[in-house]
């Protein structure tokens, strides 16, 4: 890709204003743990909710989905748009009491939720798992995704891009915190929008693609379908009934955890209060599977026209390593086809979308090894200044460790599958742990290594030449795993009642899950309806989900269909409308009422 002036001053415009921002900010970040890790509490739910969707807009999915479009077609995309079902559950379920549990991290909530040593192991162990190894794991995709993406556009090799975008994420994620994450997040997403949008458009310009009618037209029907062919019951049960079935509530996966968590419920708990901790979760939904997909799945589509094959895109780029040649590099391939100026726009808002990323992993996973793990087993009586320090200090280490990583991996696809299956039957726990008192952390510990093992010992398997499915060895993780911490959690003792009663008086979750600890307290109902909450879920989830396949018919020029698919969207948007409102209005009366009495 040869850059021109105007190219470079926008790349420069955008990096200056990235290092303008992490200097602003660096003073606040500086003043303790509060600031540094959850922005002092304080920040909006459109700052919050768009820097969720920028962190999951990295340089890895959209080489992910064309992966998947090239090898399977866009009904593929149902292994992740099944996740719509979890993040629509933690907004109307879990997002408001995730604010209202006041921990500076989502690992935190171990020791206010359960009692003991095993309170304090899991919470250990999770720091170091999710911190350094699933995090790691994470930013090494991430990474390999960018590597691809600058040796198609500037024949860099992994080393060079290693070692340019190290030290960038470094640089912005030390020295300003999450403020600095959050602020340049909203540009980083504006950016990154409008490239992917441009290189969708010029991608439709090319001969071999004909426009949105040529696509179309020269595109097998099997490859354009929103869903799979349910004729062929192989495909069907993999991609599409295994997710929306099973995939959504069993698997942690970073940014779509049930009941929430990692940087998800970093957001959440650096919101002003529980109401925009709630719109934050729900803007970055809309946005994450409404907004953003389809620039990105017009783009494979086309790479299909443009690169039939591997070979060719081997030939049109010689200088790229033959083992990197994967179906995933059509997307940065098809980028060359940007013109001058777009080229820049391009070039910056992938810069921004691997920053924005990394970034958050790296504040994420700091606040995981240093506030969960190096303050609380360690060094638990030092200056908010100290933590700090330490921070920016397991900051550059994680980000090195990650860099080394990268090397050992070989696509997206491969990452996002062995993420999926080292999560495998532990969603179930994080769902039921706030409404079911009898969980304890013994079944979350058991929980956690039965899905390790299991993972590992078909990540063997497979290494060894045994070919296991990838939704077999969904089912069987989940369905041993699951079976494991039920076993483990009738066999061990229950959390005591003093931990279990401060739990309640502080998160108020209703259900008759915590019917014998609430009638013990002698304590009024939750401030939330169950109703409602289920309500708003299937609503949100018709929202999404109609608003995706309405554009992807009016792009397809299916207006009929497009026009049908309006009827859900519209009726869903306005019974969402009166539903938050009641749902807030409501809340805010049960709290004055509790103001009065008390």
């Amino acid at each position: 890709m040869q850059l021109t002036f105007w190219d470079w001053l926008i790349i420069a415009a955008y990096l200056l204003f990235a290092l303008a921002v992490a200097v602003i900010y660096v003073r606040r970040a500086s003043r303790g743990m509060d600031e540094f890790f959850v922005s002092g509490r304080s920040l909006p739910w459109w700052l919050l909710g768009t820097s969720m969707v920028a962190t999951t807009f990295s340089t890895d999915t959209p080489n992910l989905i064309t992966n998947l479009v090239r090898e399977n077609g866009v009904a593929y995309n149902w292994i992740w748009w099944s996740f719509l079902v979890t993040g629509m559950l933690t907004v109307f379920f879990y997002a408001r009491l995730w604010r209202r549990s006041k921990v500076l991290t989502d690992l935190e909530f171990y020791e206010i939720r359960y009692s003991g040593k095993s309170a304090a192991i899991v919470r250990g162990f999770r720091a170091l798992y999710l911190g350094l190894f699933f995090n790691c794991v994470i930013m090494a995709t991430v990474t390999l995704a960018a590597a691809k993406i600058a040796n198609i556009l500037f024949g860099w090799t992994r080393l060079e891009t290693v070692l340019y975008g190290s030290v960038a994420a470094i640089l912005f994620s030390v020295l300003s915190g999450l403020w600095g994450v959050v602020v340049t997040d909203l540009i980083q997403f504006l950016m990154a929008m409008t490239g992917a949008i441009a290189a969708a458009y010029f991608s439709l310009q090319q001969d071999a693609v004909g426009g949105l009618d040529g696509l179309v037209s020269r595109l097998d029907k099997s490859t354009l379908n929103l869903f799979p062919d349910f004729g062929n019951w192989e495909l069907t049960l993999i991609i599409f009934i295994v997710p929306l079935t099973i995939q959504w509530w069993s698997v942690w996966y970073p940014g779509a955890e049930p009941g929430g968590g990692s940087f998800i419920a970093q957001r959440m708990l650096a919101a002003k209060d529980e109401k925009h901790s709630f719109a934050a979760t729900l803007w970055f939904n809309v946005a994450h599977y409404s907004v953003r997909p389809w620039p990105w799945l017009l783009v494979g589509l086309c790479s299909i026209l443009v690169y039939p094959t591997l070979q060719d895109i081997q030939r049109a780029f010689p200088h790229v390593s033959p083992h990197l040649i994967g179906h995933d590099m059509a997307y940065p391939a098809m980028l060359i086809f940007l013109p001058a100026g777009f080229k820049g726009i391009m070039v910056a808002s992938l810069a921004a979308a691997y920053l924005s990323t990394m970034d958050t992993s790296l504040n994420w996973g700091a606040s995981y090894l240093v506030h969960d793990f190096y303050r609380r087993f360690i060094k638990p009586e030092a200056s908010q200044k100290h933590y700090v320090l330490i921070s920016r200090v397991v900051t550059t280490a994680l980000m090195i460790l990650a860099a080394l990583l990268m090397f050992l991996l070989v696509s997206a696809r491969e990452s996002f599958e062995l993420l999926l299956s080292i999560g495998a039957g532990t969603g179930l726990i994080y769902i039921l742990r706030w409404f079911w008192w009898r969980i304890n952390a013994w079944s979350e510990i058991a929980a956690m290594i039965s899905s390790f093992l299991i993972a590992l010992s078909f990540f063997i398997l497979r290494k060894g030449g045994t070919d296991v499915p990838a939704h077999v060895v969904l089912i069987v993780s989940v369905a041993a795993t699951t079976i494991i911490w039920i076993l483990v959690t009738f066999a061990t003792r229950p959390t005591d009642f003093k931990t279990l009663s401060s739990f309640y008086r502080l998160i108020r979750p209703f259900g008759r899950g915590w019917l014998p600890i609430r009638e013990k307290l002698d304590i009024g109902p939750s401030p939330d309806s169950f109703a409602h909450s289920l309500l708003g879920w299937i609503l949100g989830c018709l929202l999404v989900y109609s608003a995706l396949f309405g554009m992807g018919n009016l792009l397809y020029g299916k207006l009929n269909l497009a026009v049908i698919c309006a009827v859900p969207f519209l009726i869903s948007g306005v019974g969402l409308t009166w539903l938050i409102r009641h749902m807030l209005k409501s809340e805010k009366d049960m709290n004055s009422d509790e103001k009065k009495t008390l």
